[in-house]
């Protein structure tokens, strides 16, 4: 029997010690180690089959000695799915995917499997039974020749099946039902976590095989287990969305092969999940005529442009204390354009519930929409309606002044492109040819002109 011993793990970073630790050396975290049991097995044959078919001897190499070609990616004919993976899947990459229970995780990983009908899958399933993904896949109505479906959790038989199989694209669904006999501590631990992932790392670097696992998240919204799973991994993606809408968002997180601030958007409907190839016109509402406290946001995700509507409510303070409520945007900065607009342009909104709202689900973080936002609350505030043809695009400083942004060429070609007839945008902008836009672009400097020449 091997010997049994006890470590201690931080639950962030994944710091190990051999006592508990108030505060953690590696993160710094405060009381986030928890104990587990652990056990070096000197037993060979409970060492991975990895170690038998996949070693090979690995020497230092100059680097003006190593031939590089560009590898052909794993395209899908998911073309959301291609732009936030950056063109494709990449071999001997491996991607994390996360999200809340019930998103449609492995509903997009199964619909992205059926799609590859040129490769071999092996979809490997801790969670669920080989039937209920049966069940799944004719739901989505899809066929795969060669599509291999596992019901494991344990590594040595997964690593066993992969010898024999020989798959081209692996799928774990998830790493936090999955162990090794080399760790004696239970199923979705740090420390089994870890393992496991390192173990299809170096399944996925040595054979070339694309690995995608599936994890949980905690109730912060975080990944679950160790932080270290994050570095280990080259692409991670985080699936989300609100339960009230049929509208999922794939948000690129990390990629080593592409573009790190993609986003894909998709539909849930009763055969899958559906991409939505223009998001821009199912985020703003359609509506028959125009109303007070909603103004229209060209933003960017990415290298993507969208238009968001942005919908604001200012009301008297009923209850004493002012509130502040928002969804789909940081309530702190919320705060801050208020205090602008309170110093800066002289609204007294001191005494005023705000509440503001983005519409689709969606949660924005571009600094461009501020000017938006701002807009959206003077129109509540003096119940003035804003046309529903009329664009915003810019940064709001401290001091009210807009501030310029990045690429807004593509902002003003999208409300072009949808049939806006006005943009309020920085003057201190990079100068944009206006010959090449049939909308009309009103630069703007401070906060005051946006109000005396919208009201």
């Amino acid at each position: 029997m091997a010997k049994v011993k006890k470590a201690f793990f931080c639950k962030q970073c994944g710091n190990e010690s051999p006592k508990w630790l108030g505060k953690c050396p590696g993160c710094g975290e405060w009381n986030s180690y928890i104990e587990e049991i652990t056990s070096v097995e000197p037993n060979v044959k409970n060492a991975s089959p990895i170690t038998n078919w996949t070693s090979k001897p690995n020497m230092p190499v100059l680097l003006n000695e190593i031939e590089w070609t560009n590898t052909s990616r794993h395209a899908t004919n998911d073309i959301e799915f291609n732009r936030v993976m950056g063109g494709g899947i990449v071999p001997g990459s491996i991607t994390l995917i996360g999200g809340e229970p019930g998103i449609g995780k492995s509903t997009l990983l199964l619909q992205i499997a059926l799609m590859l009908k040129d490769l071999k899958v092996l979809y490997v399933s801790g969670e669920e039974s080989a039937e209920q993904i049966k069940m799944r896949s004719d739901r989505i109505d899809l066929n795969h020749p060669n599509l291999y479906i596992f019901s494991e959790t344990n590594t040595q038989a997964i690593f066993q099946q992969i010898s024999k199989i020989q798959p081209q694209l692996l799928i774990i669904d998830s790493i936090q039902t999955v162990y090794s006999n080399l760790i004696m501590s239970s199923a979705g631990s740090i420390s089994q976590v870890r393992e496991c992932a390192a173990e299809f790392q170096r399944l996925a670097k040595e054979t070339q095989i694309p690995v995608i696992l599936i994890g949980h998240i905690n109730k912060d919204g975080e990944l679950a287990g160790p932080k270290i799973l994050e570095h280990i991994v080259d692409v991670v993606l985080q699936f989300e969305g609100d339960r009230n809408y049929t509208y999922r968002l794939l948000r690129t997180i990390k990629n080593r092969f592409g573009s790190a601030l993609e986003l894909g958007v998709y539909e849930m409907k009763g055969y899958g999940l559906r991409p939505v190839i223009n998001p821009s016109e199912i985020l703003m509402s359609q509506r028959d005529e125009a109303l007070s406290g909603i103004s229209i946001a060209a933003t960017l995700e990415g290298l993507r442009p969208l238009m968001i509507e942005t919908q604001a409510l200012v009301a008297s303070a009923v209850y004493g204390n002012p509130q502040r409520s928002t969804t789909g945007f940081d309530n702190r900065r919320l705060n801050m354009l208020l205090a602008v607009l309170e110093k800066r342009a002289g609204f007294a909104l001191g005494q005023k519930d705000v509440f503001l709202n983005i519409a689709g689900g969606i949660k924005i973080m571009d600094p461009a929409i501020d000017l938006a936002v701002i807009s959206a609350v003077m129109s509540s505030f003096e119940d003035v309606e804003i046309s529903s043809k009329i664009a915003f695009c810019g940064e709001v400083g401290l001091s009210g002044e807009i501030r310029a942004i990045n690429r807004i060429e593509q902002r003003i070609a999208e409300a072009d492109k949808l049939g806006f007839e006005k943009i309020f945008i920085s003057k201190y902008n990079q100068k944009v040819d206006t010959r090449n836009y049939k909308i009309q672009i009103v630069e703007v400097g401070k906060v005051l002109e946006v109000f005396n020449k919208l009201f």
